[in-house]
């Protein structure tokens, strides 16, 4: 039979990582085999630089932990080696370096994940990686306005030289 501290230990593993999981944005599962320990560094480097951050952890610890905060459809992904990803202030640019990690690295790929507590499925996470950032968004809208107020003050100059040409000198 297990010690009994042993156990009390886990039990504490799985409510702390349940508690950070329940403050968490975003949660991925990725397949991280193949990868190699330079990789990795990068990527958790990476990952620190988009407020995010990556752990492996036990799937069974794991699977209590999501079951802990109502998170259990993520269960058929935990098989084999899996690396978790959090981010506990921004869901997008962590999720948009594992997507680019993902494409440059074959065998790195995401497996499933919760965005504010929804799931979502791995198209559906794909997809948001691929949209631009808010701050690309946000510059593409001030270029739209900007030509339009540009087009708008030519409109009114050449109305104004129009009518400037119309009157009769005086």
């Amino acid at each position: 039979m297990a010690n009994k501290k042993i156990i009390l230990e886990k039990e504490a593993k799985v409510k702390e990582l349940a508690d950070n999981l329940k403050k968490s944005k975003l949660i991925l599962i990725v397949d991280y085999r193949g990868t190699s320990v330079e990789e990795d560094t990068k990527l958790r480097k990476d990952l620190r630089e988009a407020k995010g951050s990556a752990k492996v952890i036990k799937n069974n610890i794991l699977k209590r932990a999501l079951d802990i905060n109502g998170e259990s459809d993520l269960d058929e992904v935990l098989v084999g080696p899996n690396a978790l990803i959090t981010a506990e202030e921004d869901y997008l640019a962590p999720l948009k370096v594992v997507y680019k990690f993902s494409k440059a690295h074959e065998n790195y790929t995401i497996k499933g994940g919760f965005i504010d507590g929804k799931l979502m499925s791995v198209e559906e996470l794909k997809t948001l990686a691929t949209l631009p950032s808010r701050e690309e968004l946000l510059s593409k809208l001030a270029g739209s306005l900007l030509q339009t107020i540009g087009k708008v003050a030519i409109a009114l100059d050449q109305v104004r030289a129009q009518k400037e040409a119309a009157e009769p000198a005086e």
